[in-house]
């Protein structure tokens, strides 16, 4: 908005930001990120938190809201700034949306999972009663920032993580996101996807996945922000997996608990016909090379059918099940019958 450019820049009030970072984050960042502020003359207000699956809840959304009201931002010209993974976004964005009604936020990812996932789109939310992002809204950043260089600090378990979401992206909609994850699944994980042009032959592998799988999850969420249209294909490896990374926590991660979710459905999607034993046999083995697992003990039949008669709740009484017809090619069926889920479920645990 030009008005508010020119009241932001032209104002004689010192310029202000609330951040708010991950605890983890804040010890390997917190001190260049103070000094940048305190370098460009910015008052400024630091709240490290503990952002994990366990703590995202509305508890955490009040204190946010309630150190936000202490520092008395101007919610139209000093957007909050949320720095850290996935569950950070989430929770900033949505005590931000509720501040003043609405009040601007930034995302700045530190993970993969959020540089590629979280990052996009519009959704924010909590937990709450066990169940996986139940309290929340769609209210989207005035900006996104990505900067690669945070994800070298993370342990390579998370870099696996967050290419379970990218193999998503892949699986549905595009072969060549596909191949370069089969091809240069080890060298992402070995460099944790910094860009090492001194190694031709890879070419930049890290850009260009990271820049697809943002590219197709935009191509998917843009025109549907507010979910209007049920029928999501993004929705692929969602439909158990809320189910049992709340069960299992904190032994799966969210990546990882999609991933399982994509197995199982790999299977059905080869019960049913829509992919030969050798693609199936082809992403099970590119899920491997990206060190996910496609089995858990927790992921029992009862999970299963307990998992999708609740996506029934919510998805206009129809699965709006995602499979992939091919690599990279997909389509939504509302017609998988119990007995394809149970004789795919026991070849999956036979496997």
């Amino acid at each position: 908005d030009p008005q508010q450019l020119e009241l932001a820049t032209s104002s004689t009030r010192k310029l202000r930001r609330f951040i708010v970072i991950d605890e983890v984050v804040d010890k390997l960042y917190g001190s260049k990120v103070r000094e940048y502020f305190e370098e460009n003359n910015v008052q400024h207000k630091i709240l490290a938190l503990p952002t994990t699956e366990e703590t995202k809840s509305m508890d955490l959304v009040l204190n946010i809201l309630q150190e936000v009201q202490d520092f008395s931002i101007d919610r139209r010209t000093e957007p909050i700034i949320a720095i850290g993974g996935g569950v950070c976004l989430d929770i900033v964005g949505l005590a931000a949306s509720l501040y003043r009604r609405r009040t601007p936020y930034i995302r700045v990812p530190t993970t993969l999972l959020s540089y590629v996932d979280a990052s996009v789109g519009a959704k924010n939310g909590v937990n709450f009663l066990q169940c996986k992002n139940k309290l929340g809204g769609y209210t989207p950043p005035v900006a996104s920032f990505l900067d690669r260089s945070f994800i070298q600090s993370i342990p390579r378990r998370h870099i696996s993580n967050g290419l379970g979401e990218i193999l998503k992206m892949a699986l549905m909609k595009h072969k060549g996101l596909f191949d370069l994850l089969r091809n240069h699944g080890k060298y992402l994980l070995d460099t944790k996807f910094q860009s090492c042009s001194s190694i031709a032959e890879q070419g930049d592998a890290a850009l260009q996945t990271t820049r697809i799988a943002i590219e197709t999850m935009l191509e998917e969420l843009a025109p549907n922000l507010w979910e209007d249209d049920l029928d999501r294909l993004v929705d692929f490896g969602h439909l158990i997996s809320p189910e049992l990374e709340m069960r299992v926590l904190p032994s799966l991660m969210h990546g990882e608990a999609v991933n399982v979710d994509m197995a199982f459905m790999t299977y059905v999607a080869h019960a049913r016909g829509l992919i030969g034993a050798e693609e199936r046999e082809q992403i099970l083995q590119c899920m491997r090379g990206l060190e996910l697992p496609v089995w858990h003990s927790g992921c029992s039949w009862a999970l299963i059918k307990r998992a999708l008669r609740e996506r029934l709740k919510h998805s206009g009484g129809q699965p709006r099940m995602p499979l992939p017809t091919g690599l990279g090619v997909a389509e939504i069926f509302n017609d998988t019958s119990e007995e394809t889920l149970e004789k795919a479920y026991k070849l999956w645990v036979r496997d």
